[in-house]
């Protein structure tokens, strides 16, 4: 691929919370917030933004890291282009403290303005309430969105916080024990339906993950977990990133079948009969 200059989106800002950034929105219809991952808005995460609202949705996608549009690969701008595209994407989100990248029972603060994002595109949409879709880093901030009740579509795709790499970090998501609180509230009351995407041999989001989310939400958690060879071969890591970059478009594939759970899951929440 190339870098994606992005011409078929609106870009504007959103103030909340004391803090502007650049939204990029595009469809009709009901709203979905689609949260990119490491290293930001690469050309297959505005793809799969498009692939939503090609589904009947409009499309919020927040620039919160990263070079929006820009290609990751190393064939579009060597080794030493992705390395400095990744390494700036990170060095952001490990000095700011909007992110909790290894506190357990802590939401990330970025997280109060997504929510008022969210609210702002229900209202500017309409429609019954609103999905997001939040990767890797990003991941489990679809979960602490829905403390709000307009968020009715949440999906985990191969949610990584707290990283996994320190003890204790397997089980749980990057969301404080009241959000969850009241997470399992809706859930119970049959408000909510969670769903979360993961390899399972992604040391990212190990399988402790998603036993402590099935836990947790009970029955509204819905998991949908593949193998490797269900992955693109050609992405760049192992597999982890189910909808963007380790995703295979042709018929038949797991990853497809993902993806159409997700759009199915924001059809049934989202659009009126």
């Amino acid at each position: 691929m190339a870098d994606d200059p992005l011409l078929d989106f609106e870009r504007s800002d959103f103030t909340a919370d004391g803090s502007t950034r650049p939204v990029y929105r595009a469809g009709t219809g009901p709203a979905v917030i689609v949260i990119a991952e490491i290293p930001g808005i690469t050309p297959r995460v505005a793809d799969f933004a498009r692939t939503v609202r090609d589904a009947g949705f409009s499309v919020a996608m927040p620039h919160l890291f990263g070079m929006p549009g820009r290609d990751p690969d190393i064939a579009a701008h060597g080794r030493l282009g992705t390395l400095g595209t990744m390494g700036r994407s990170l060095g952001k989100i490990c000095v700011s403290r909007e992110f909790s990248l290894f506190a357990t029972g802590k939401t990330s603060p970025v997280v109060t303005w997504l929510r008022a994002l969210a609210a702002h595109e229900h209202e500017r949409c309409g429609g019954p309430g609103v999905g997001a879709v939040g990767m890797c880093l990003t991941g489990g901030f679809a979960l602490a969105m829905a403390t709000d009740e307009r968020m009715l579509a949440p999906v985990l795709s191969q949610p990584s916080l707290p990283l996994a790499v320190l003890p204790g970090r397997k089980r749980g998501t990057d969301i404080s024990d009241s959000d969850l609180a009241v997470v399992k509230q809706r859930c119970a009351a049959g408000d909510l339906q969670v769903m979360g995407l993961r390899f399972k041999s992604d040391v990212l989001v190990p399988g402790e993950r998603f036993a402590w989310l099935r836990e947790q939400l009970g029955d509204a958690f819905v998991a949908v977990e593949l193998d490797d060879e269900d992955a693109n071969p050609d992405a760049l890591i192992a597999p982890h990133s189910v909808l963007t970059e380790h995703y295979v478009d042709a018929p038949g594939s797991r990853t497809r079948a993902a993806l159409d759970d997700v759009l199915g899951l924001f059809r049934t929440k989202l659009l009126p009969d």
